[in-house]
């Protein structure tokens, strides 16, 4: 049974879906027209990983914690249970393993990281050393106000970049009073050092506009701090966000 933590984090990230629709095609579910990832189509080397929002979320640390079942309805009105690999991640934020085919990805689930044998915490490793390969490795580039911004290859994976820490470790060997990270949109992961206190306070006025102008691409209203290897939550989502 899950526990009512859990029944809460799964009911706000439900509430953060355009509709049921569109995650049950990511499975495979809705469509016959919708591919679905056999086993010979995901593998240890196509598992990737992406950020997206938990609406209402402000959880305190980055321990991997999977959500569990959902429910939805089909178009016909048929109620479907699916377990996919979501897991709540830090604040308004969780973490959803997908396979990256030439044309689209597919949701993986918890099965999935079964039968390749990989816990949560390997499968993420693996993830973000695929995006490296694939769509190769982060880079900052001067962006506005003093701040920098994180990018790839592929913009819809540049938020994913929140989650290598090898990346960040590197930055903070320069900045050790830490790092302010935002992650507004898909597309849009800013930092700036914890002594660039302009920066600071244009990311704390900012992020919120950012973020809710993201429309459907969005993932967070909090900012981040990563200082001693770990990540914190330096400003909370505010709430009804």
């Amino acid at each position: 049974m899950r526990n009512r933590s859990g029944a809460q984090t799964l009911y706000r990230i439900s509430r953060c879906l355009a509709s049921g629709l569109c995650l049950l095609q990511a499975f495979g579910i809705a469509s016959a027209q919708t591919p679905i990832a056999q086993p010979g189509d995901a593998t240890a080397q196509n598992l990737m990983v992406v950020l997206r929002e938990t609406e209402g979320g402000n959880k305190q640390d980055e321990s991997l914690r999977p959500i569990g079942k959902a429910k939805a309805k089909l178009p016909d009105g048929k109620e479907v249970e699916f377990e996919p690999a979501w897991f709540e991640f830090i604040g308004d934020m969780h973490i959803r393993f997908v396979f990256d085919h030439p044309n689209a990805m597919s949701g993986a689930s918890p099965k999935d990281l079964a039968r390749l044998n990989l816990t949560a915490e390997q499968a993420l490793e693996l993830a973000v050393t695929n995006i490296k390969r694939v769509y190769g490795a982060p880079n900052s580039q001067p962006w506005s106000s003093g701040l920098l911004q994180v990018k790839g290859k592929s913009p819809d994976l540049d938020s994913s970049y929140f989650l290598d820490s090898e990346f960040w470790r590197g930055l903070l060997k320069q900045h050790p009073e830490g790092l302010v990270v935002a992650v507004p949109k898909r597309g849009g992961l800013v930092y700036t050092p914890l002594s660039n206190s302009k920066a600071v306070e244009t990311l704390r006025k900012g992020v919120v506009y950012l973020h809710s102008s993201s429309e459907r691409m969005r993932v967070s209203a909090a900012l981040y701090l990563f200082k001693d290897d770990r990540w914190s939550v330096f400003q909370p989502a505010p709430k009804g966000k």
